[in-house]
């Protein structure tokens, strides 16, 4: 894999205001790969009205506020994966795969006690968001994805539901004046 291909592993996309597709509309999505073979995120704003418990009841005790499950995209949504966030500079701990930084996934059959001590956050997501090879570069060039810098906090934002105009705003230029773009430019 050359250095290039990884380019996107932990940076956020974040939908254009052009984007309406229902599952990307205004989501943002932290990418935890890319290579030349395809591309996998999460969206990490998009909390649904489940509980945790209702799926694995063993980790919502462990779970970031508000505990709910995420929908991270619209591949494998019977499928769930563990995002965490590790405190400081610490070894990779068992059970957990870090991926950029502190921020990894966590073997959601372990233990969830085993690995609670070693998490500065959770969050547990239904599917994820994939694109085979090359299609996530056509829809950047195409404009409908943003490519911005991550935060830790990103991931674990306490108020997901305003994260793309937070994710926005923060940015320089053009992009912050984004953030305030109407839902439904028509009422303007």
């Amino acid at each position: 894999m050359s250095p290039d291909s990884r380019r996107l592993i932990g940076r956020l996309l974040v939908a254009s205001p052009t984007l309406t597709d229902e599952n990307f509309r205004r989501s943002v999505i932290l990418m935890l790969e890319h290579s030349r073979e395809g591309a996998l995120g999460l969206i990490v704003n998009r909390p649904t009205e489940l509980d945790v418990a209702t799926v694995l009841p063993a980790w919502q005790p462990f779970t970031t506020a508000p505990g709910r499950l995420f929908r991270g995209g619209p591949v494998e949504l019977d499928s769930a994966l563990g995002l965490v966030a590790v405190p400081g500079h610490r070894p990779q701990p068992d059970g957990i795969r870090l991926l950029m930084g502190s921020v990894g996934l966590v073997d959601l059959d372990a233990a969830p006690e085993a690995i609670a001590a070693n998490l500065a956050g959770l969050r547990i997501f239904a599917g994820y968001a994939g694109w085979s090879a090359g299609q996530l570069e056509e829809e950047i060039d195409e404009g409908a994805w943003f490519v911005v810098d991550s935060e830790p906090r990103d991931a674990f934002s306490d108020a997901p539901d305003r994260l793309w105009r937070d994710v926005l705003r923060r940015q320089r230029g053009r992009l912050a004046m984004v953030s305030s773009y109407p839902d439904d430019p028509s009422l303007n």
